[in-house]
């Protein structure tokens, strides 16, 4: 099946879809050549910002005695780790400042603050995500190996639990996304090797997984509440329970805004024969009709590490995020010209929609209320 064998492309013909592909390569081609000093600017200060409400949210913790104090340095721990996770991490292994040269801020070399290395990650999301977005079977994030979240995956017993499995991945975010490159390492040594990837390639990478996961324990719970201990407003236990609960809060957040771009109505799945003999303008329609964006202003869309441009962001994976929303207005005029729709909403009403579907999906399809036939699968039914 072709992507424009689905209803709202059925319209479009091959030189339509080609001459899309031509439109949207211009936006490209438009932001790369004006890349420059401003944009170098933008992730500096962002870097430097980030870093110093860090320091603000630990010296809050090691010299506040008071709980409002413990709450501040917890919330204000928290943020600096979404910035850190979403506009900045993210982003810089995304390869989108890679232009710069600089060898710090460049997808090769950054580590996040999170318990999967960013070398998997890069794997599991930039190469299995954003090249088979939403493609079941192919796209690791579609469910994360467990969830059921379109009537075409095959129902299992386990799927009755979807709303307690999803509540799960909400709290410990971090650990499923170290989760999805371990569990593929595990498969990969059960079968002596898949893929390319042999043995010894997986057990080294295991390791690398395993010694990630047991740094960030140390550090968050045993190193840094050690250190702040001596301050006179701080103990081990204060400061490991602040951590815990910034990792809590950049977990719920983060996973709300995956949820957002790909699990609420209007956002399509996938069979794998979308794959056959697919064209550039036909990847272009799938990243179109499988993400969904987020109406956000300047703020909201920071904090969603821009984010809230989720149909631009997979359309040009590598373009700088603080230019996504002047690339926005851009797609959105492409988008209507060639009557393709795009999904776009308030975060609660995405958010909502996307556990309703959900919840929806943890019984068998023969008792949901409306079906869609096969993939793609709006959710809304």
């Amino acid at each position: 099946m072709a992507i424009s064998d689905v209803p709202v492309f059925a319209h479009l013909s091959d030189a339509d879809i080609d001459a899309l592909a031509v439109e949207l390569d211009a936006i490209r081609t438009e932001i790369e050549d004006s890349r420059g000093q401003r944009d170098a600017r933008y992730i500096y200060r962002t870097i430097a910002a980030q870093r110093a409400l860090e320091v603000a949210g630990r010296v809050i913790l090691a010299a506040g005695r008071r709980r409002a104090a413990w709450w501040a340095g917890a919330l204000t721990l928290g943020v600096a780790k979404i910035i850190e996770n979403m506009e900045i991490g993210h982003n810089v292994m995304h390869g989108q400042w890679d232009w710069m040269n600089d060898p710090e801020i460049h997808s090769t070399s950054w580590e996040w603050d999170m318990a999967g290395t960013a070398a998997h990650w890069r794997f599991t999301h930039n190469v299995r995500h954003h090249k088979y977005t939403n493609v079941v079977g192919m796209d690791t994030d579609v469910g994360y190996g467990f969830l059921r979240v379109t009537p075409d995956q095959r129902w299992r017993p386990h799927h009755i639990a979807n709303l307690l499995f999803n509540t799960l991945l909400t709290l410990g975010f971090e650990w499923g996304v170290a989760w999805q490159h371990t569990g593929l390492q595990i498969r990969a040594l059960c079968r002596g090797g898949a893929g390319g990837t042999d043995r010894a390639a997986a057990k080294t990478q295991l390791r690398q997984r395993l010694s990630k996961a047991a740094n960030q324990l140390v550090k968050d719970y045993l190193a840094i509440p050690a250190l702040t201990s001596l301050s006179p407003g701080a103990s081990v236990t204060s400061t490991a329970t602040a951590n815990l609960a910034a990792n809590l809060i950049r977990n719920i957040w983060i996973y709300a805004v995956v949820m957002c771009g790909h699990f609420p109505d209007g956002a399509q799945k996938f069979s794998p024969h979308v794959l056959d003999h697919e064209t550039k303008g036909q990847w272009y329609l799938r990243q179109i009709l499988g993400s969904a964006n987020i109406d956000a202003g300047p703020l909201l869309a920071f904090l969603t590490g821009n984010l809230s441009y989720q149909i631009e962001h997979h359309l040009y994976p590598d373009l700088p995020s603080n230019r996504l929303a002047q690339i926005a207005v851009r797609v959105r005029q492409v988008c209507d010209k060639y009557d393709l729709p795009y999904t776009s909403g308030p975060f609660l009403t995405q958010y909502a929609t996307a556990w309703r579907t959900i919840a929806k999906l943890s019984l068998p399809n023969q008792f949901l209320t409306q079906r869609r036939g096969s993939t793609p699968w709006s959710g809304d039914g």
